[in-house]
């Protein structure tokens, strides 16, 4: 298993952020722009630095960078090298300090537990600064690895920005997989502790997590410290002291801890590839590039203000949930939608829209299996019809191929663009796309 670190350099370099037109898989094509586009791709291209130094004053810095790009070391780039940040505090703490502690941060909404509830900046700021504490107490510094094996629960949010907010290397594993995916991951990253839950729920059945945690530590030759596991309501289990701890327990003695000063440069998180080309690979991604670029595509990309809502239905524990459930709006200081549940079966093919009606939705990120589901439970549109979406303004497909038919029933079900864009683990956001925030282009349908 290897570790590999992409800035967004090599993004750049396959213009990533710009909405080219590529012909026989080779010849870019860019005579259709207009002209406030290529002004910004144009200055994209001609002077990189600049263009990513402007971008990066839009975000906090502890000590802004005065090293932009270094390019002694190709295709080793390191970005802003001198800047010093934090995740978490461009996430949370940046917002309470303008002002904007009362604003929504998070909603977390199960349709297959009925539970629902709602964080605003300040209250999330406040149990990540405890549970970051919590960390600290079991032996988690800067630099350390923690694995979160969780379900998509609020409490998987917090354990992400709780290690960025102390300097620890987080890798989130999808919760349920195997465990001998589990074990490689331990093993690679050399994780100290795990923070995981009792259960996971799909429709119809439970997944029991403890299972499987048990499993993979066995098998992994490094070995874990100490296991952090939150109770999940009605489904708790046995845990075996010293080295498990619940999530209650460990927040008993726990003391709110202020964000780490970091290095730009300073690995925020590694997230290992399903492995379909031979072992996973783990994705490094650093700190300043990472926080820089995420929330340059909010706007830019996606045409979200900090006013809006935001919804991204994927995992954590894939590449699109991380950065964008997780990161990317919480930069930008917006409202994200946590949902834990499917697009059919939560209870039926009208669960997405439920979510956008209730919420004001603006714009939804998801993959094209989830409309390819829908569309095969209710092709007519019948549960649309019973919701208002006159909020809803944009649909982003990405994860795989979006074939045109799914693509155009989605655009007469929804009357709004449904944008195909392309990205990978490796990149951590898109490599190509319609970049609605700058100037929306027509669409362009995937070949049949």
């Amino acid at each position: 298993m290897s570790l590999i670190n992409i800035d967004f350099t090599y993004i750049l370099k396959l213009n990533a952020i710009f909405n080219l037109k590529i012909n026989n898989f080779n010849k870019i094509e860019s005579k259709s722009m207009s002209k406030k586009f290529s002004e910004i791709y144009d200055q994209s291209l001609q002077n990189p630095e600049k263009f990513w130094q402007e971008a990066s004053n839009d975000i906090f810095w502890f000590k802004k960078p005065t090293k932009i790009l270094n390019k002694s070391n190709p295709p080793f780039y390191k970005w802003f090298e001198d800047g010093v940040t934090n995740t978490c505090y461009n996430a949370l703490d940046i917002h309470v300090d303008q002002g904007r502690g009362d604003k929504l941060a998070l909603i977390y909404d199960s349709p297959i537990t009925g539970n629902k509830n709602q964080f605003t900046y300040k209250e999330l700021k406040e149990k990540v600064s405890k549970f970051a504490g919590a960390l600290r107490n079991q032996g988690v510094n800067k630099g350390d690895r923690v694995i979160i094996y969780m379900p998509m629960i609020p409490e998987a949010v917090i354990a992400m920005l709780a290690c960025g907010r102390i300097g620890a290397i987080h890798s989130v594993v999808f919760g349920g997989f195997a465990s001998n995916e589990l074990a490689s991951r331990i093993d690679d990253s050399k994780a100290k502790v795990i923070v995981t839950a009792s259960c996971g729920f799909e429709p119809g059945k439970t997944v029991e997590y403890k299972p499987l945690v048990d499993a993979a530590i066995k098998m992994a030759s490094h070995k874990i410290d100490k296991t952090i596991l939150f109770q999940r309501i009605n489904h708790t289990v046995e845990l075996n002291t010293p080295n498990e701890i619940s999530w209650n327990e460990a927040l008993l003695n726990a003391k709110e801890v202020d964000c780490v000063e970091m290095n730009a440069n300073d690995i925020a998180y590694i997230l290992y590839t399903s492995g379909t080309t031979g072992t996973p690979k783990g994705i490094v991604r650093d700190i300043g590039g990472h926080i820089v670029a995420l929330k340059w595509t909010m706007k830019n990309i996606y045409n979200i203000d900090t006013d809006d809502v935001w919804w991204s239905a994927s995992d954590i524990g894939w590449i699109v949930g991380h950065s964008y459930i997780v990161y990317a709006p919480l930069f930008k200081g917006c409202t994200t939608v946590l949902f834990e549940g499917k697009p059919v079966g939560t209870p039926d093919a009208g669960a997405f829209w439920k979510i956008i009606s209730d919420y004001k939705v603006k714009s939804l990120f998801t993959a094209p299996t989830a409309f390819r589901a829908i569309k095969k439970e209710d092709s007519e549109g019948k549960f649309f019809s019973k919701y208002d979406l006159s909020k809803f303004e944009s649909l982003f497909l990405a994860g795989e191929r979006a074939d045109p038919d799914t693509i155009k029933w989605a655009e007469n079900l929804l009357k709004v663009p449904v944008i195909d864009h392309w990205w990978q683990t490796e990149t951590s956001w898109a490599i190509s796309s319609n970049c609605t925030g700058i100037e929306m282009m027509k669409t362009k349908y995937g070949r049949d």
